[in-house]
């Protein structure tokens, strides 16, 4: 559980800047896999992440070139569930569709993207990743300030 003075924190600030560090890390990590070109039937459709617990939403786009954080774009998709669940998503100590028929991951809008995003991060073993080259981290700088917001 979230400490309650961390979750009021979190509520109060703006989705922007911590949307563009997890676009950042995302691209520099992951960029190959989840993209448009990867992805051709996602290219260009907004997805929302939301922290439940946090009352943080994290809204991306899936662009050619990777994620584009956004500010103030209404998803097409929505993935929420509790930053507890998240983490153990991402640590594999939780299966994604026990969590989802739990109702502990919420899939909203557009479910096709959803699942494809979803499947696309599943598949992704983040233990297995390496810290990426500061070339790559600047790419991935430079993909978020290209274009406009």
């Amino acid at each position: 559980m979230i400490p309650r003075f961390v979750r009021e924190v979190a509520a109060r600030l703006p989705a922007y800047p911590p949307a563009l560090l997890a676009a950042v890390a995302a691209n520099a990590l992951i960029g190959e896999r989840l993209n448009g070109q990867r992805l051709p039937g996602a290219c260009g459709k907004v997805v929302a992440l939301e922290v439940r617990d946090l009352g943080l939403t994290l809204t991306f786009s899936i662009e050619n070139d990777g994620l584009l954080a956004r500010d103030h774009a209404r998803p097409d998709a929505t993935i929420s569930a509790h930053a507890a669940d998240f983490l153990a998503l991402a640590r594999r100590e939780a299966d994604p569709d026990t969590l989802f028929f739990n109702r502990r991951l919420v899939m909203q809008g557009d479910t096709a993207l959803a699942l494809l995003v979803k499947n696309t991060l599943d598949a992704v073993d983040l233990r297995a990743l390496a810290l990426p080259a500061p070339t790559r981290v600047l790419n991935a700088l430079r993909l978020q300030f290209r274009t406009p917001l």
